[in-house]
């Protein structure tokens, strides 16, 4: 993570998002108040790439996935064409990451070691083998060589696509975040739904109808599930998840609601004979799968500068299980591209 001196912060270096060590949290009414009105814990520095990377990434893995499945069936223009959605998703991904790193040795330092305890490392080495096997079988592909190590290269990216679509769900929950925190049963689930929706939309906008009807179902099943487990994790959240109902976040779950389900609505009816329809659902699909993964992105900054949701949530935990809370002042999540 970037550690940079905040032209606001005070005399001892402390930037706005940290509250001091001998601060208290106060209760006025139902209004919490953190220490000089600060927050708790220190929002993520994390920019647009992230949200964009979280979308791609998701993208990349279901599509290996939906490859080698239309394969198996004998459905051979999904797969070539899935693939190399994948292909493109898995090459504009490191781009991304490399991009918010602002140098690209970083990208290469986080490979240096394994750490299996880490989500962030993890995911760096996933996404370096999902990428390396799709990229690998889409160019033998078009090639038209070496079919044995072509299948192999796609049983590998295959096997790396699933956690690839869902770790970044992981990473995001591995945080003081309390709505990512909080939403850590739901969210690594909620990302899969999402990938395999996305995935299952872009092969509908450039498979052909009469070949694409695995995909449109996939991408149907995905927003169902997605909707499903967002509506179960915002009751579960309680409290916390008014940030999904609130501001920028709300917005955003709104518009993905609206566009995902008007896509596979859309998929669905009209989507097997016409073209238009397959092509503009599909579109709808993954407009509102990029909504999505910004809505989880805003809510958690929404979540991080308001002292209440962190008090509610340690609360919580401390209700149902009787631990203490372990959230200390000054506690910033670990981004997808900040190093191992």
């Amino acid at each position: 993570m970037r550690e940079e001196l905040h032209p606001l912060s005070d005399l001892n270096g402390k930037p706005p998002g940290t509250t001091s060590w001998s601060g208290s949290i106060t209760e006025a009414g139902t209004e919490m108040r953190s220490y000089y009105g600060r927050p708790i814990v220190k929002e993520p520095t994390w920019t647009w790439e992230i949200p964009t990377y979280f979308f791609t990434g998701g993208v990349a893995g279901a599509s290996a996935v939906l490859s080698s499945a239309a394969r198996v069936s004998g459905n051979e223009t999904l797969a070539r064409r899935a693939l190399y959605i994948g292909t493109v998703a898995d090459l504009v991904s490191p781009a991304l990451l490399i991009s918010d790193l602002g140098r690209p040795e970083r990208f290469h330092h986080m490979l240096r070691v394994v750490k299996v305890t880490s989500p962030m490392n993890l995911g760096s080495w996933i996404l370096l083998v999902n990428g390396g096997a799709t990229t690998t079988a889409a160019m033998l592909q078009l090639l038209g060589k070496w079919k044995p190590v072509r299948i192999a290269a796609s049983i590998v990216a295959a096997l790396a696509g699933p956690p690839l679509a869902t770790y970044t769900g992981v990473l995001l929950a591995d945080t003081a975040i309390p709505v990512w925190h909080e939403g850590r049963h739901e969210l690594p689930w909620i990302f899969g739904a999402s990938a395999a929706a996305s995935a299952g939309a872009a092969a509908s906008i450039f498979v052909p109808p009469r070949d694409a009807g695995p995909a449109r179902r996939v991408a149907v099943a995905g927003v169902l599930a997605e909707g499903a487990l967002m509506q179960a994790m915002e009751l579960r959240l309680g409290k916390v998840g008014e940030v999904y109902h609130e501001g920028e976040a709300g917005k955003l779950s709104w518009a993905a609601k609206g566009l995902s389900l008007a896509g596979a609505a859309l998929l669905a009816k009209r989507g097997r004979k016409s073209r238009a329809s397959a092509v503009l659902g599909g579109a709808l699909v993954c407009a509102g799968e990029v909504c999505l993964r910004w809505s989880v992105f805003k809510a958690g900054f929404q979540s991080a500068r308001d002292p209440k949701y962190v008090v509610e949530s340690q609360r919580g935990r401390v209700e149902q299980d009787g631990t203490k809370a372990t959230t200390k002042p000054g506690d910033s999540p670990a981004p997808p591209s900040r190093g191992a």
